[in-house]
């Protein structure tokens, strides 16, 4: 699979499929980390000469709903270029109105398209819009990762009708997800959280014959938890997946692998603001209450077992972060994931958040930008977004 500099770019016009899909507080962008993320493949291709076309999703997006316009990415983005960003908002990226606009492209210059999402097209991955996106540019770079597991127009069809690439994003992720699953130095810890078990099954199931140690915290801790016997009061738990946990367990335990649950639990009656909290045993969990954060002595397990690690992946948060006082346990493995003598990888949009608010992100050995995409990655899936590239060689 070949990079930017395998593409003749000198006076050529580059459509690249940029991951944008960032969060927006009213005309403002929240968090500009996956747009950061972006910036060296773009000026890579600018450096070589290119006239560029960049295309986003953001959010999903139910027509043309002026909510998800990019409007504020592109604000954003020709901030962080120092540098004009071309930008129309149309109803979408294969409208007339888009075509015409990128038709009088000055050469060199930056176009954002609008949100991918506004035509319906784009998730069918329908050829007439692949030929329209293709028709704009002479060659293409995907540098999306978090949008690799999705066989969309933008991704996939422009892929197989122009001369493609990966951009540098997409090539480091793959390269340090490829470390966790090519050979790693042990032990090999991950830590997965989130609310359910449902999500992250999959991943799980392959995890069990590659790691050493699993940390599971998050409202899917007490599906295991309960599996087995334990009362976790009215914790969000997924009954019908108590044989697959218990399956996993026996497994995980067959092979020698660790599975730590949450020994303790931080429980309250309401997901808010400064609830009023306690602390229960996470097998034993009154009735009324909800196990929302792991607890303290679950945090000091947890964390005495990833420092022992040598490779750790975490994926998910440990409770409900977005609400404090629900937060501690996320922020607390954040910092020692940060502080790890190892190869860390850390994905998913709570964690990195988690990260990102601690100012601990540059002290991680590689910060996925796409949580979905790593965990296909990590469970085997092949992301089509990639086996196309590779298949344009």
């Amino acid at each position: 699979m070949r990079g930017p500099d395998g593409l003749e770019l000198d006076g050529k016009r580059v459509l690249v499929r940029v991951d944008f899909n960032v969060p927006l507080q009213g005309t403002l962008v929240g968090d500009d980390s996956r747009i950061r993320a972006a910036l060296p493949t773009i000026r890579e291709l600018l450096d070589g000469g290119a006239t560029l076309f960049l295309m986003s999703h953001l959010g999903r997006p139910g027509g043309a709903e002026d909510r998800f316009r990019l409007a504020p990415v592109a604000q954003r983005l020709e901030e962080l270029l120092g540098r004009e960003v071309r930008y129309l908002a149309t109803p979408g990226p294969g409208s007339a109105e888009q075509a015409t606009f990128n038709a009088a492209a000055p050469a060199g210059s930056v176009t954002l398209l609008e949100n991918t999402r506004f035509d319906a097209r784009e998730t069918r991955n329908d050829p007439a819009l692949a030929r329209i996106l293709a028709g704009y540019a002479d060659a293409f770079v995907n540098d999306a990762f978090g949008a690799a597991h999705r066989a969309h127009a933008s991704t996939v069809g422009v892929a197989e009708l122009l001369p493609s690439a990966a951009g540098r994003l997409l090539e480091g992720e793959l390269g340090a997800l490829g470390r966790l699953t090519n050979d790693p130095e042990r032990p090999f810890a991950v830590l997965i959280g989130g609310a359910k078990v449902s999500d992250k099954l999959g991943v799980l199931l392959r995890l069990v014959g590659l790691v050493d140690e699993i940390l599971i915290g998050g409202a899917m801790a007490y599906t295991f938890i309960r599996a087995q016997g334990g009362a976790v009061g009215d914790s969000l738990i997924e009954e019908d997946l108590y044989d697959s946990a218990r399956d996993l367990l026996a497994d995980a335990h067959r092979r020698g692998v660790r599975v730590h649950l949450p020994a303790d639990s931080v429980c309250a009656a309401a997901i808010q603001a400064g609830a009023e909290t306690s602390v229960h045993a996470s097998d034993s969990i009154p009735d009324g209450l909800m196990g929302l954060d792991i607890g303290p002595a679950a945090t000091d397990a947890f964390s005495a077992v990833l420092k022992g690690a040598k490779t750790v992946f975490w994926n998910g948060p440990m409770g409900v972060f977005e609400v404090p006082p629900f937060d501690a346990g996320t922020r607390a493995l954040a910092a020692v994931v940060a502080g790890l003598d190892a190869f860390t990888v850390v994905g998913g949009g709570d964690s990195v958040a988690a990260l990102n608010q601690t100012g601990l992100a540059d002290r991680v050995g590689h910060v996925s930008t796409g949580g979905g995409a790593s965990l296909e990655f990590l469970e085997g899936i092949e992301l089509p977004g990639v086996a196309v590239l590779t298949r344009s060689d």
